[in-house]
């Protein structure tokens, strides 16, 4: 079975230089998690998750000691509110993880798990010639179940 039979599609997909707000107002309306970055001639640069918008532990430079970041910024008790009203106007290209972990569509699905369990992600953008065609999630793994012929 390929990944071109479990993937979700169509795929909705963002430019690089869309804003922040963009991007969550996408994921939110469309219930998504996920939007693959395209470029100016429609081939995937990287990727925008829900993680995207979380803060994430990261070490401080000439230190053992780890704090959190959120769009590149460290966080303090009061700046968190701060932080993300000045990402409404961040662009996607600059919090995007770059490059995409992608899948072709014609590709087996135990190549999409071996993927997902390497790079520890939840979903993968599936492209045709570079261009994202759908998205794999761990959630379209459930079709392998609920198939009754596989």
């Amino acid at each position: 079975m390929n990944v071109e039979q479990i993937m979700s599609k169509p795929v909705i997909k963002i430019s690089e230089d869309a804003s922040l707000q963009e991007a969550a107002t996408l994921m939110l309306e469309n219930g998504i998690g996920c939007l693959p970055v395209v470029g100016v001639r429609g081939k995937i640069v990287g990727v925008v998750t829900e993680s995207s918008f979380t803060a994430k532990e990261k070490g401080v430079p000439f230190s053992t000691f780890r704090a959190p970041q959120l769009f590149g910024r460290w966080l303090s008790e009061a700046g968190v509110e701060k932080i993300y009203a000045e990402a409404r106007t961040t662009r996607v290209g600059d919090v995007m993880s770059a490059p995409a972990v992608t899948v072709e569509e014609h590709e087996s699905i135990n190549r999409a798990v071996e993927l997902m369990l390497e790079h520890d992600i939840n979903r993968i953008p599936v492209v045709k010639d570079g261009e994202p065609v759908g998205v794999v999630a761990r959630h379209d793994m459930l079709r392998l179940l609920a198939a009754s012929e596989l």
